[in-house]
């Protein structure tokens, strides 16, 4: 697994660990990865080739064992962003689900992130994701 795919494939298991693929927090991937480099300069052919292959990958051993193929391959730097992705993905439909917690709990574990940093990167996306205009 390249880093560009183990980025994404960390993204994608936050979509979809709760065992459905959310249209709204699959469009919030798409776009958060058409922000940074290198996707932002794939082609539509080789972004979707790319994701077809994650999603395989995700539907034979789950998403346990795509972020723990995912995390090695990663920076630190790396890793923190992508958690923070993540993070901000599952906060995404303002309901967070016992198994995205479990995915975000199992991520930490496996990346090289304090756990000091990755609870401000939890409790600020819980902060921006927050209806406090709401009724």
């Amino acid at each position: 697994m390249t880093p560009r795919e183990a980025f994404a494939a960390i993204g994608l298991a936050a979509v979809a660990c709760d065992g459905a693929l959310d249209g709204e927090e699959a469009a919030m991937l798409r776009q958060l990865l058409q922000l940074r480099s290198p996707y932002c300069d794939l082609g539509e052919v080789v972004m979707a080739r790319m994701l077809d292959g994650l999603l395989e990958r995700l539907r034979s051993g789950g998403w346990h064992e795509l972020i723990c193929e995912a995390a090695p391959v990663l920076t630190p730097l790396q890793q923190e962003t992508a958690f923070a992705m993540a993070a901000l993905l599952v906060h995404t439909n303002r309901s967070v689900q016992p198994v995205e917690r479990q995915m975000l709990a199992r991520l930490e574990d496996l990346i090289a992130i304090p756990p000091e940093r990755c609870s401000q990167i939890l409790e600020v996306m819980a902060v921006l994701q927050r209806d406090s205009l709401g009724d």
